[in-house]
Protein backbone atom coordinates (compact mmCIF):
# COMPACT_ATOMS: atom_id res chain seq x y z
CA UNK A 1 0.00 0.00 0.00
CA UNK A 2 1.30 2.96 -0.98
CA UNK A 3 0.46 6.39 1.10
CA UNK A 4 1.00 9.83 -0.09
CA UNK A 5 0.49 12.88 2.18
CA UNK A 6 0.01 16.46 1.59
CA UNK A 7 1.68 19.24 3.53
CA UNK A 8 -0.52 22.78 3.67
CA UNK A 9 1.86 25.58 4.42
CA UNK A 10 -0.72 28.19 6.25
CA UNK A 11 0.29 31.66 6.03
CA UNK A 12 -0.45 34.24 8.71
CA UNK A 13 -2.19 37.29 7.67
CA UNK A 14 -0.39 40.83 9.26
CA UNK A 15 -1.71 44.45 9.14
CA UNK A 16 -0.32 46.62 6.02
CA UNK A 17 1.23 49.71 6.57
CA UNK A 18 -1.87 51.87 5.46
CA UNK A 19 -4.29 50.02 7.75
CA UNK A 20 -1.30 50.81 10.72
CA UNK A 21 -1.08 53.94 9.49
CA UNK A 22 -5.05 54.43 9.15
CA UNK A 23 -4.99 53.09 13.24
CA UNK A 24 -2.88 55.42 14.52
CA UNK A 25 -4.57 58.61 12.93
CA UNK A 26 -7.72 57.10 14.42
CA UNK A 27 -6.04 56.85 17.69
CA UNK A 28 -4.68 60.55 17.61
CA UNK A 29 -8.00 62.37 16.53
CA UNK A 30 -10.04 60.23 19.96
CA UNK A 31 -6.93 61.25 21.78
CA UNK A 32 -7.26 64.70 20.88
CA UNK A 33 -10.85 64.87 21.34
CA UNK A 34 -10.78 63.64 24.85
CA UNK A 35 -7.77 66.39 25.55
CA UNK A 36 -10.01 69.00 24.12
CA UNK A 37 -13.05 67.96 26.54
CA UNK A 38 -10.55 67.10 29.57
CA UNK A 39 -9.38 71.11 28.87
CA UNK A 40 -12.79 72.70 28.59
CA UNK A 41 -13.98 70.80 31.58
CA UNK A 42 -10.87 72.18 33.77
CA UNK A 43 -11.56 75.71 32.58
CA UNK A 44 -15.23 74.99 33.24
CA UNK A 45 -14.27 74.12 36.64
CA UNK A 46 -11.91 77.28 37.33
CA UNK A 47 -14.78 79.78 36.25
CA UNK A 48 -17.07 78.05 38.37
CA UNK A 49 -14.69 78.84 41.35
CA UNK A 50 -14.37 82.21 40.53
CA UNK A 51 -17.59 83.24 39.75
CA UNK A 52 -18.44 81.44 43.00
CA UNK A 53 -15.87 83.50 45.06
CA UNK A 54 -16.90 86.64 43.25
CA UNK A 55 -20.64 86.13 44.52
CA UNK A 56 -19.57 85.32 48.08
CA UNK A 57 -17.21 88.58 48.01
CA UNK A 58 -20.37 91.04 46.68
CA UNK A 59 -22.56 88.84 48.42
CA UNK A 60 -20.48 89.77 52.08
CA UNK A 61 -20.49 93.29 50.95
CA UNK A 62 -24.20 93.58 50.32
CA UNK A 63 -24.87 92.10 54.01
CA UNK A 64 -23.10 94.93 55.39
CA UNK A 65 -24.80 97.21 53.39
CA UNK A 66 -27.51 96.03 54.87
CA UNK A 67 -27.07 95.47 58.15
CA UNK A 68 -25.80 99.64 58.27
CA UNK A 69 -28.50 101.84 60.01
CA UNK A 70 -27.68 104.39 57.61
CA UNK A 71 -26.92 105.04 54.26
CA UNK A 72 -25.62 107.57 51.92
CA UNK A 73 -24.39 107.76 48.36
CA UNK A 74 -20.82 106.65 47.89
CA UNK A 75 -18.64 104.67 45.76
CA UNK A 76 -16.05 102.25 47.75
CA UNK A 77 -14.08 99.94 45.86
CA UNK A 78 -10.81 97.76 46.58
CA UNK A 79 -9.54 93.79 46.79
CA UNK A 80 -10.74 91.16 48.58
CA UNK A 81 -8.59 89.95 51.47
CA UNK A 82 -9.36 86.19 51.29
CA UNK A 83 -9.37 86.27 47.17
CA UNK A 84 -6.49 88.67 46.42
CA UNK A 85 -7.62 88.39 42.82
CA UNK A 86 -10.93 89.37 43.35
CA UNK A 87 -11.66 93.14 43.09
CA UNK A 88 -15.03 94.95 44.33
CA UNK A 89 -16.94 98.15 44.22
CA UNK A 90 -19.83 98.61 46.32
CA UNK A 91 -22.20 101.76 45.02
CA UNK A 92 -25.06 103.67 47.03
CA UNK A 93 -27.02 105.63 44.19
CA UNK A 94 -30.58 106.65 44.04
CA UNK A 95 -32.78 106.56 41.09
CA UNK A 96 -35.94 107.37 39.96
CA UNK A 97 -38.50 104.41 39.51
CA UNK A 98 -40.88 105.20 37.01
CA UNK A 99 -43.66 102.92 37.81
CA UNK A 100 -44.47 103.63 40.62
CA UNK A 101 -43.00 107.35 40.10
CA UNK A 102 -40.81 107.14 43.36
CA UNK A 103 -37.08 108.31 44.30
CA UNK A 104 -35.31 105.02 45.60
CA UNK A 105 -31.92 104.55 47.24
CA UNK A 106 -30.23 101.14 46.08
CA UNK A 107 -26.99 99.83 46.89
CA UNK A 108 -24.97 97.81 44.06
CA UNK A 109 -22.51 95.34 45.05
CA UNK A 110 -20.14 93.91 42.24
CA UNK A 111 -17.26 91.60 42.41
CA UNK A 112 -14.48 91.78 39.37
CA UNK A 113 -12.44 89.14 38.23
CA UNK A 114 -10.01 87.89 35.10
CA UNK A 115 -11.53 84.12 34.15
CA UNK A 116 -8.68 81.74 32.69
CA UNK A 117 -8.78 83.58 29.39
CA UNK A 118 -7.96 86.62 30.70
CA UNK A 119 -11.76 88.40 29.78
CA UNK A 120 -13.12 90.50 32.40
CA UNK A 121 -15.43 89.02 34.08
CA UNK A 122 -18.43 91.17 36.91
CA UNK A 123 -20.49 89.52 39.02
CA UNK A 124 -23.27 92.23 40.77
CA UNK A 125 -25.85 92.49 42.83
CA UNK A 126 -28.02 94.77 43.49
CA UNK A 127 -30.71 96.02 46.35
CA UNK A 128 -33.45 98.52 46.57
CA UNK A 129 -32.85 99.85 50.19
CA UNK A 130 -35.49 102.43 50.87
CA UNK A 131 -37.59 104.91 49.30
CA UNK A 132 -37.00 108.67 49.89
CA UNK A 133 -39.15 110.60 51.85
CA UNK A 134 -40.38 114.03 50.76
CA UNK A 135 -38.53 116.14 52.44
CA UNK A 136 -35.49 114.12 51.26
CA UNK A 137 -36.50 114.36 47.91
CA UNK A 138 -36.97 118.04 48.04
CA UNK A 139 -33.18 118.13 49.33
CA UNK A 140 -32.04 116.66 47.19
CA UNK A 141 -33.77 118.10 44.14
CA UNK A 142 -32.39 121.27 45.37
CA UNK A 143 -28.99 120.37 45.70
CA UNK A 144 -28.99 118.94 41.88
CA UNK A 145 -30.76 122.32 40.95
CA UNK A 146 -28.08 124.14 42.65
CA UNK A 147 -25.50 122.56 40.98
CA UNK A 148 -27.01 122.41 37.61
CA UNK A 149 -27.68 126.06 37.84
CA UNK A 150 -24.00 126.98 38.27
CA UNK A 151 -22.70 124.96 36.14
CA UNK A 152 -25.09 125.89 33.37
CA UNK A 153 -23.31 129.79 33.91
CA UNK A 154 -20.14 128.05 32.26
CA UNK A 155 -21.90 127.33 29.00
CA UNK A 156 -22.38 129.66 26.17
CA UNK A 157 -24.95 128.87 22.95
CA UNK A 158 -23.81 130.17 20.27
CA UNK A 159 -20.54 130.84 18.41
CA UNK A 160 -21.16 134.97 18.15
CA UNK A 161 -20.74 134.61 22.07
CA UNK A 162 -17.94 132.23 22.33
CA UNK A 163 -16.07 134.81 20.04
CA UNK A 164 -16.92 137.74 22.18
CA UNK A 165 -16.32 135.79 25.39
CA UNK A 166 -13.18 134.81 24.18
CA UNK A 167 -12.13 138.18 22.59
CA UNK A 168 -11.41 137.13 18.97
CA UNK A 169 -13.38 136.24 15.54
CA UNK A 170 -16.28 133.56 14.63
CA UNK A 171 -13.29 132.66 12.39
CA UNK A 172 -11.01 131.51 14.95
CA UNK A 173 -13.50 130.01 17.04
CA UNK A 174 -13.96 127.62 13.67
CA UNK A 175 -10.13 126.95 13.85
CA UNK A 176 -10.42 125.91 17.32
CA UNK A 177 -12.96 123.55 16.97
CA UNK A 178 -10.79 121.65 14.40
CA UNK A 179 -8.14 122.06 16.02
CA UNK A 180 -9.89 119.87 18.73
CA UNK A 181 -11.72 121.84 20.96
CA UNK A 182 -14.77 120.22 22.35
CA UNK A 183 -18.12 121.47 22.84
CA UNK A 184 -21.29 119.68 24.32
CA UNK A 185 -23.55 117.51 23.08
CA UNK A 186 -26.12 120.29 22.12
CA UNK A 187 -23.18 122.30 20.47
CA UNK A 188 -22.53 124.34 23.25
CA UNK A 189 -19.17 125.93 24.33
CA UNK A 190 -17.59 125.56 27.60
CA UNK A 191 -15.73 128.33 29.27
CA UNK A 192 -12.58 126.36 30.18
CA UNK A 193 -12.08 125.00 27.12
CA UNK A 194 -12.42 128.64 25.82
CA UNK A 195 -10.15 129.51 28.21
CA UNK A 196 -7.43 127.02 27.14
CA UNK A 197 -7.58 127.78 23.67
CA UNK A 198 -7.39 131.60 24.02
CA UNK A 199 -4.32 131.48 26.43
CA UNK A 200 -2.36 128.68 24.67
CA UNK A 201 -3.15 131.13 21.17
CA UNK A 202 -5.63 127.89 19.71
CA UNK A 203 -2.37 125.17 20.29
CA UNK A 204 -2.78 123.74 23.44
CA UNK A 205 -0.91 120.46 24.00
CA UNK A 206 -2.11 116.94 23.83
CA UNK A 207 -2.30 116.30 27.60
CA UNK A 208 -4.18 119.39 28.23
CA UNK A 209 -6.87 118.78 25.01
CA UNK A 210 -7.56 115.14 26.94
CA UNK A 211 -8.55 116.79 29.98
CA UNK A 212 -11.23 118.94 28.04
CA UNK A 213 -14.62 118.92 29.67
CA UNK A 214 -17.42 117.98 27.46
CA UNK A 215 -20.42 117.55 29.27
CA UNK A 216 -21.73 119.29 32.46
CA UNK A 217 -20.91 116.09 34.39
CA UNK A 218 -17.01 116.54 33.86
CA UNK A 219 -16.86 120.20 34.25
CA UNK A 220 -17.99 119.27 37.92
CA UNK A 221 -15.53 116.66 38.46
CA UNK A 222 -12.87 119.03 36.85
CA UNK A 223 -14.11 122.06 39.03
CA UNK A 224 -13.96 119.64 42.47
CA UNK A 225 -10.69 118.65 41.54
CA UNK A 226 -9.06 121.66 41.26
CA UNK A 227 -10.39 122.81 44.48
CA UNK A 228 -13.14 125.62 42.95
CA UNK A 229 -16.09 123.22 44.72
CA UNK A 230 -17.07 123.13 48.27
CA UNK A 231 -14.68 122.77 51.09
CA UNK A 232 -16.15 119.29 51.72
CA UNK A 233 -13.83 118.03 48.62
CA UNK A 234 -10.42 118.88 50.16
CA UNK A 235 -10.29 114.70 50.57
CA UNK A 236 -9.99 114.45 46.46
CA UNK A 237 -6.76 116.07 46.71
CA UNK A 238 -5.29 113.30 49.30
CA UNK A 239 -3.55 110.20 48.18
CA UNK A 240 -4.60 106.62 48.25
CA UNK A 241 -1.95 104.20 49.33
CA UNK A 242 -3.06 101.62 47.58
CA UNK A 243 -2.88 102.70 44.24
CA UNK A 244 -0.81 105.88 44.17
CA UNK A 245 -3.36 108.49 42.86
CA UNK A 246 -5.09 110.85 44.34
CA UNK A 247 -8.77 110.19 45.40
CA UNK A 248 -10.34 112.48 42.54
CA UNK A 249 -8.26 111.20 40.02
CA UNK A 250 -9.62 107.30 41.04
CA UNK A 251 -13.20 108.84 41.63
CA UNK A 252 -13.27 110.03 37.45
CA UNK A 253 -11.95 106.70 36.48
CA UNK A 254 -14.07 103.45 35.57
CA UNK A 255 -13.90 100.44 37.92
CA UNK A 256 -12.22 98.44 35.57
CA UNK A 257 -9.22 101.04 35.02
CA UNK A 258 -9.12 100.66 39.13
CA UNK A 259 -8.76 97.01 39.24
CA UNK A 260 -6.63 96.93 36.33
CA UNK A 261 -4.03 99.63 38.01
CA UNK A 262 -3.93 97.47 41.34
CA UNK A 263 -3.74 94.28 39.46
CA UNK A 264 0.07 95.90 38.22
CA UNK A 265 0.66 97.05 41.91
CA UNK A 266 0.85 93.52 42.71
Amino acid sequence: MICRSKTLTLRKKAFSLVEVLMAVAILALISSSVLVVIDRCVASAAQSALRMRAFEVARENMEQLLASATVKESVEYGVSEIYPDIGWQTVVETFYEPITARMWIRGVCSAQYNDPNGIEQTVELTHWLTDLTKEQLLQIESRDEQEQGDLSAELIETMEDAADYAGVDVEIIEQWLQNGMLTTEDGSFIKDNLNLYKDSNGNPGEEEKNQQAKSLTDLKNKKSKSGEGSGDDSWQDEIDPKTGLTYGELDQMDFSEIWELMQNKR
